[in-house]
């Protein structure tokens, strides 16, 4: 298009501005189509003379669209833009954007690690909210159009619901109304703040309806509840774990979400989820139904194939309490990295953390470790010297695990499929004896780690890599080398004892390898959806009042006839004030009326019934 007609075509003030915010926005590399770079060749010709001409004509037409408002928010856009350090840009310094994402993007000017990982001046638990939603990760697999399907016509028809991070309502949810949950901040120390959840008394009677409707072991009394409360969060949890067994995946999911912006709902205005500086106490019971839907929902993100966004709820879980870990999320978040393929994520928090927590005495941090080792190795886009260095780290972790944990290998070769060789067969170091003779607690956790990433070591390569290695480790112990003989007495002096939040991990992830592990101390009391094993040194807020009804002060008899005739009651109303002797004969003698009356009911309400009449007597005998 020549320059001359596109410059009739356009009105006096308002389009000319529209037609150079393209040309800019464009400058970049967008460049969209042979009639817009033709355009924008034309406005490039007119406005390139000089600095002072083009800021003359770029006043001219703000002066002239200062009558609309719809343009002025186009030139607040083409005033001031942002690059990627944060620092606005005016006008005459775009030209400096390409440059200065050269100069950012230059590989030469990275930081990188001692062992050649490249290392993120961020937070090591930095939450990015883009990874939250497992929309993203599915589009980058998928394609938008494959996600979304036609879900965009019906959103523009949607009715307004609040913007959240953890999930997204849906239209077929109840309409969403104050359940009575507060989050308040309690302190700040060294820039940590720790918060916590507060129950309105509102939702402190229907907390106490719901223990009751537990209590009763009938589902349909949770649904009822549900039915007045739709966004009760532990009715919610509860019944997510019923629909689930009832192999209901899809309603189990949603209940979790609900939950969850039940609870985003009610968080307070300075509590961020990226910062990695905001604390929630387990202790709490307030607290716990957020770490237990936020873990049962990445629990479904992983099934469902997003193992990125569920590594992202991972490190949400780990940066709520890293001291203490409730949930014991660091028995998962290795796998969760494999899976996402974050290798240089679960790299760096091997580094920056296993000289306070001793990572490496856990099974599944001892072989993921070295695994992400081997894989960054075998990334061909990176320099040569940084995967040799990953190949010679790898090398050295995997000869420690296994080590350290020799009752790892068979279990983890019979999972895969894979028959060793003689030598490694028949070696006693990693034979039947070293699943024996190690404690309980580290059969737990072998047998969880074995469990869940076991189809991460099916790689032909994998085993490839590994095989020389476990060679190399029967050289060692045949040897009598002093490492060998140090991890045995580090296997008998530790693990003598799991704690409680290694147990609570246990049954929320309901791997059958490591259920049935479990001591009998655990598995013989009650386990909760809402709340497994709470702490024992639990912050109690407020306390259930006490039944008002005693069945347990009633007699065998008694105890009988309310079986027979549930409206029965021997004991009839309870007295208030209970020692008037005359109250109690009264009270006996009409109990005993009382049961009179319902052995007559009873006994008149038995109907024997006639044996049936033979008329035929001598019939064929053949049966109906």
């Amino acid at each position: 298009i020549p320059a001359e007609e596109s410059e009739d075509e356009l009105p006096a003030g308002e389009e000319r501005p529209d037609t150079r915010l393209s040309e800019r926005d464009t400058a970049g590399g967008n460049q969209e189509g042979h009639k817009d770079r033709s355009k924008e060749g034309a406005v490039t010709e007119e406005t390139d003379g000089d600095g002072h001409r083009e800021g003359q004509e770029a006043e001219q037409p703000d002066r002239t669209l200062a009558m609309s408002s719809k343009p002025r928010k186009k030139k607040k856009k083409r005033k001031t833009k942002k690059n990627s350090a944060g620092e606005t840009v005016e006008d005459n310094d775009l030209e400096d954007i390409d440059s200065l994402l050269e100069r950012i993007e230059d590989p030469g000017l990275a930081p990188q690690s001692q062992g050649g990982i490249i290392a993120d001046s961020r937070p090591l638990l930095y939450v990015e909210h883009r990874n939250l939603n497992p929309e993203n990760e599915l589009k980058r697999y998928f394609g938008a159009r494959a996600v979304l399907g036609d879900q965009r016509p019906r959103q523009r028809q949607r009715q307004y619901v609040r913007s959240m991070w953890l999930t997204a309502p849906k239209n077929t949810w109840p309409r969403y109304s104050k359940t009575g949950i507060t989050m308040q901040l309690l302190d700040t120390r060294r820039g940590v703040q720790h918060f916590t959840f507060e129950h309105h008394r509102e939702y402190q009677q229907v907390q106490f309806k719901f223990l009751d409707a537990v209590e009763s072991m009938d589902p349909n009394n949770i649904v009822l509840l549900l039915q007045m409360n739709p966004y009760h969060v532990d009715s919610l949890l509860q019944l997510s774990d019923v629909c689930r067994m009832q192999e209901d995946q899809e309603m189990a999911r949603d209940l979790i979400e609900r939950a969850l912006y039940s609870l985003e709902c009610a968080f307070h205005p300075v509590f961020s989820l990226t910062s990695g500086a905001c604390r929630l106490d387990y202790r709490r019971p307030e607290n716990r139904a957020f770490f237990l839907a936020l873990f049962k929902h990445l629990m479904f993100l992983e099934k469902r194939g997003c193992p990125r966004t569920a590594l992202e709820f991972c490190k949400l879980i780990l940066s709520l309490d890293p001291e203490n870990d409730p949930l014991c999320v660091l028995l998962l978040i290795d796998f969760l990295s494999l899976r996402a393929r974050e290798y240089t994520f679960l790299t760096r928090l091997f580094q920056e953390w296993e000289s306070h927590r001793n990572l490496s005495q856990l099974p599944n941090f001892a072989f993921s470790v070295p695994l992400a080792y081997f894989f960054l190795s075998q990334q061909e886009e990176r320099p040569e010297l940084e995967r040799s260095q990953a190949r010679e780290r790898a090398a050295r972790l995997i000869q420690l695990a296994l080590i350290m944990f020799p009752s790892v290998l068979m279990p983890l070769l019979d999972h895969c499929s894979v028959q060793p060789d003689a030598r490694v067969a028949s070696h006693p170091f990693f034979g039947l004896n070293a699943q024996i003779s190690q404690s309980p607690a580290l059969n737990q956790l072998t047998s969880l780690y074995v469990g869940r990433t076991h189809a991460l070591w099916k790689d032909p390569a994998v085993m490839a890599w590994l095989e020389p290695h476990v060679h190399e480790v029967l050289r060692m112990v045949e040897a009598q080398d002093a490492l060998v003989q140090e991890a045995e007495h580090k296997r008998k002096i530790r693990y003598q004892s799991a704690p409680r939040n290694i147990y609570r991990h246990i049954i929320l992830s309901e791997m059958k390898e490591a259920t049935a592990a479990l001591p009998l101390e655990v598995t013989s009391q009650p386990v909760m959806g809402f709340d497994p094993l709470p702490p024992l040194d639990s912050i109690v807020s407020y306390t259930r009042p006490e039944r008002t009804s005693h069945p347990s002060n009633e007699s065998t008899l008694s105890l009988f006839f309310r079986s027979l005739l549930p409206n029965f009651n021997l004991q009839g109303d309870i007295r208030h004030d209970g020692d008037d002797e005359a109250g109690a004969a009264q009270d006996l003698n009409q109990g005993v009326n009382r049961l009179m009356a319902a052995m007559r009911d009873m006994l008149a309400n038995i109907q024997f019934q006639e044996p049936p009449r033979d008329d035929n007597p001598e019939g064929d005998g053949d049966w109906d």
